[in-house]
């Protein structure tokens, strides 16, 4: 797990995060959409932003009160590298989004189910909110969806915090919505 701070904040780790921030989900390619949303709810209640990204391909094995993650590959073919580091081009992109925002910000790295790994950081850090986006519409995302569910339809209903969800690509009031069958 990496961690770093915008702005003179920061720290690695849960010991190091204050209480009642907010919590964003972060993956690689991500439109800064979600991550802007969420930097100005954190500035508006004048609480740290957490980025999470949550590796799905891997089992938590362990975390250690420092914020070392220690995970294992579902597919016995991948490599068992078991400390989970946070994407350093993730890392930067959320870097330079939040420079100059006076957001204090740290990183998590996770592994496992998104929603419920989510919801456990958000029990750890006593989050205010959880942010995710909604998935941009794609063969191999809507069927992720289709199989996994939504992740904040999972969030919504397995725990107790408000969930927010920030459209990525929103479809116009006379378009087809993904689960839909297109007009004929």
């Amino acid at each position: 797990m990496s961690g770093i701070g915008g702005n003179g904040a920061g720290g690695g780790g849960s010991a190091g995060i204050r209480p009642g921030g907010v919590l964003v989900a972060v993956v690689p390619g991500q439109p800064t959409a979600v991550l802007d949303a969420a930097a100005r709810l954190a500035d508006d209640l004048d609480v740290p932003l957490v980025c999470a990204n949550v590796d799905p391909n891997r089992y938590l094995v362990s975390s250690y009160v420092d914020g070392t993650v220690v995970a294992l590959p579902y597919d016995p073919d991948l490599p068992e590298v078991e400390d989970e580091t946070f994407d350093v081009e993730l890392e930067s992109d959320i870097r330079e989004a939040l420079n100059g925002r006076g957001v204090p910000y740290s990183l998590k790295q996770l592994a496992g189910d998104p929603a419920w790994a989510l919801a456990r950081l958000a029990d750890e850090m006593d989050a205010r909110y959880i942010v995710v986006g909604t998935r941009e519409a794609g063969l191999r995302g809507s069927l992720r969806e289709f199989f996994n569910g939504s992740v904040a339809v999972h969030l919504a209903h397995r725990q107790h915090r408000p969930v927010i969800v920030v459209p990525l690509a929103p479809v116009s009031g006379s378009g087809a919505l993904p689960w839909e069958d297109p007009p004929v």
